[in-house]
């Protein structure tokens, strides 16, 4: 059978923020020929740092500051490695029996894998994970306090069975994510701090198209894409009459979006009770926006509202979905990891080289 592989760019985070991630990321999809049968990324803080295919089998880093890593470490590659063989043979050996579970026999079938950890650079405390999805849906994951799969649909417990049992599979997941995911997690960081640390306020503006058009507050030139932005009144946050767009990428790598509000209920004398906020993950301070007539600019004119950038953004999200077409984002939860218990696994009670074996179903 032959298998695309998807990338799953999810999970926005902080570069900012005291909390780092490293997620080691598969998806692939049945029946899909001329494609890699298996491509593997790690992404830290949600930056993409290496690639990793059947075809060429070279991990690839994709930062500058990783090649400085690699320059400095030229070992750093080889213990990593192992979670390609362990992403590899998951997948090898569920995608059939998962498609037969279902009593399905062709078309395309999306599995993906996650295996990462989360670590807090202050308090030192560290959190994983390991999931399975299948076709879009949690499917199965693994519990690191029993090291026990958790079977989320039905089809999965004859899978979640034959996997409790492996205990060598599992002595190595609850050892990666516990001990060595947060060893190069920290190696990253280290290296590519300047750059996952990075932080770029924007400009907000209150933009209007008719005097009967609802008010836009538009933030634009922001880093990194971590932001919310509302509506409030009195202090409190608005949900209704309240429109939220999303966050669209900039031509120089930045981000922008709004947030409307719709003041066609709202008495003229009461406008100065609202304001707009915007927040950026790793930002103590608010950027906070007065509702004011006199600040509200319109489509006409020169100095009016900035077409321009917004187009710009929408040329761009264009171009990026154009080039990922093919690529299937599943995964819009961000709460992935459920906390680990550092104290059942240590580092010299497992190998490093644990070979992971009877994983078939």
């Amino acid at each position: 059978m032959t298998i695309l592989v998807v990338l799953v760019l999810l999970g926005l985070h902080s570069a900012a923020a005291v909390i780092h991630s490293l997620k080691n990321l598969v998806t692939g999809s049945s029946q899909a020929p001329n494609f890699p049968e298996f491509v593997a990324v790690g992404m830290v803080d949600d930056v993409q740092v290496d690639h990793y295919d059947s075809n060429t089998r070279r991990r690839e880093p994709k930062q500058d500051w990783v090649n400085r890593l690699i320059e400095d470490d030229p070992n750093f590659w080889e213990s990593p490695e192992e979670i390609l063989r362990v992403h590899q043979q998951l997948y090898n050996d569920s995608i059939g029996p998962l498609m037969h579970s279902f009593d399905q026999t062709g078309g395309v079938h999306i599995l993906q894998v996650m295996i990462g950890c989360e670590w807090d650079d202050e308090t030192g405390d560290v959190n994983g994970s390991t999931w399975i999805g299948y076709d879009g849906e949690d499917f199965i994951s693994f519990d690191l306090k029993t090291e026990k799969w958790i079977a989320r649909k039905q089809q999965a417990e004859i899978i979640k069975q034959k996997w409790d049992t492996n205990r060598a599979l599992n002595a190595w997941l609850t050892h990666y994510i516990i001990q060595r995911c947060p060893y190069y997690l920290k190696k990253f960081v280290n290296y590519g701090r300047s750059s996952l640390m990075r932080t770029d306020l924007p400009s907000v503006s209150l933009l209007q198209k008719t005097p009967s058009s609802p008010v836009s507050c538009f933030a634009t030139g922001f880093y990194p894409d971590r932001a919310k932005m509302f509506w409030r009144k009195d202090g409190e946050e608005l949900h209704e009459n309240v429109e939220l767009g999303e966050i669209l990428p900039n031509h120089d790598g930045s981000f922008q979006m709004n947030v409307d509000l719709d003041l066609s209920s709202v008495r003229p004398e009461d406008w100065r009770k609202y304001e707009c906020v915007f927040w950026l993950s790793g930002v103590n301070d608010d950027i906070i926006t007065k509702l004011d007539k006199a600040a509200i600019k319109s489509n006409e004119g020169p100095s009016g509202f900035p077409l321009g950038a917004v187009i710009g953004g929408v040329v761009v999200l264009l171009l990026l979905v154009v080039g990922i077409v093919g690529f299937f984002l599943w995964k819009k939860n961000n709460n992935w990891f459920q906390p680990a218990n550092t104290t059942d696994v240590s580092s010299s009670s497992l190998s490093s080289s644990v070979e992971v074996q009877n994983t078939g179903l």
